[in-house]
């Protein structure tokens, strides 16, 4: 993946450094008009990666941290023909296609068993590193934070 225009990188700073992502707006652009949103309104800022699970993903943005939060608007399914490796983002949801909301994960290896049922919305370019130190659990007993999240446009 080629480095996206400033308009179209998401930058998380989070415990260990800084991480950027390449955001998909040709795959999914109601996802990430949403995230873009949620961003410049300072939604993700302090929320915590509440379910990390070694080998297979680090999942973030629920407000209260359970799992179980999101920011109040569903958005409906963006399935598209990327397939969920190392580095890429996507949408967390219930068993419901269309229930996407706030909360996303960033797949630590070969996950493409969620191909093709999950909206994939961007992918890692740099600080890969800093996701793949993210404290382990559902929940961790001390989950990584997303200290800040900004569209570099924005900076």
């Amino acid at each position: 993946m080629t480095e996206a225009s400033a308009e179209d990188t998401l930058v998380l700073t989070l415990d260990g450094g800084e991480v950027r992502i390449a955001l998909r707006p040709d795959v999914a652009p109601g996802h990430v008009a949403r995230i873009k949103e949620l961003v410049r309104d300072g939604f993700y800022d302090g929320l915590t990666f509440h379910r990390v699970i070694d080998g297979f993903m680090a999942q973030g943005g629920c407000p209260n941290g359970s799992g179980m939060g999101g920011s109040g608007t569903k958005l409906d399914q963006e399935f598209n023909n990327i397939s969920h490796q190392r580095g890429v983002c996507s949408m967390a949801r219930t068993n419901d296609p269309n229930s996407a909301d706030s909360q996303f994960f960033i797949c630590f290896g070969d996950a493409s068993f969620l191909d093709n049922q999950y909206t994939v919305w961007g992918e890692v370019t740099s600080g890969m590193e800093h996701v793949d130190a993210l404290p382990r659990g559902e929940p961790p007993k001390n989950p990584g934070t997303i200290h800040s999240a900004r569209i570099a446009s924005d900076l």
